[in-house]
């Protein structure tokens, strides 16, 4: 029981203000609430397995930059469709009765969540503890960091519930931006050190500007749709 609550508090502390509070945040504009609690916490468990039964073997065998670029794209494209809107996409979904939520939550915050500091300490307590205890490491680790993500959905239902109209769109679109440049730098930078050395910032600098022109073109197209 010990171990059960050091990793559970650990767990918990290290998701606190990590980026994938922030992104369920964001997802709180796009998705249900059963949706993002539903695709979170099997990306969780899935990733806890992963980290405890497989050690780093998935960071070993996929490099870094391949995953930072995955990650940033992902970023990117939630933003985008957060500009364009969705309201059509929702009414088709809800017509053929076939829900992607969770499928979509699940894949945004398991790429997210790839090879970031929770992974790492799941690894790390399933390495000293064994795999006697590797049951008990699992468990704990996903609902630590379920625990601290909850509070990033129920933050951004609060903000949704009490926030004029498109501003938590705005908001979700800026934290997503962000990540998504933020993470391209990081997996361009990885390139140049480990693969070849390429100009990070023209690329860079290139990427966001055409971002930018889309966001810009959807944001039009939405607006022309409206009127």
């Amino acid at each position: 029981m010990v171990l059960f609550f050091k990793i559970f508090l650990t767990e918990f502390i290290a998701e606190m203000g990590d980026k994938t509070q922030l992104m369920l945040i964001a997802l709180a504009s796009k998705y249900k609430l059963k949706d993002i609690i539903l695709g979170t916490a099997v990306a969780i468990l899935v990733l806890n397995g992963l980290a405890v039964l497989a050690g780093g073997l998935v960071s070993e065998f996929i490099p870094d930059w391949v995953i930072k670029i995955v990650a940033a794209l992902a970023f990117l494209y939630f933003a985008a469709s957060t500009i364009a809107g969705d309201e059509d996409e929702e009414e088709e979904n809800a017509k053929s009765g076939i829900q992607f939520a969770p499928l979509a939550v699940f894949c945004t915050f398991f790429v997210a969540e790839l090879g970031d500091k929770t992974q790492l300490t799941a690894i790390t307590f399933g390495a000293n503890e064994g795999m006697s205890a590797a049951f008990i490491v699992w468990l704990a680790c996903s609902l630590g960091l379920f625990a601290a993500d909850i509070l990033g959905m129920m933050v951004g239902y609060l903000l949704k519930s009490k926030t004029p109209d498109g501003l938590l769109n705005s908001l979700a679109f800026v934290i997503f931006s962000i990540f998504g440049v933020y993470t391209l730098y990081r997996g361009l930078h990885l390139i140049r050190e480990g693969v070849c050395p390429i100009p990070v910032w023209p690329i860079l600098i290139g990427a966001t500007s055409v971002f930018v022109g889309l966001c810009a073109w959807l944001f039009a197209r939405r607006k022309k749709v409206e009127q």
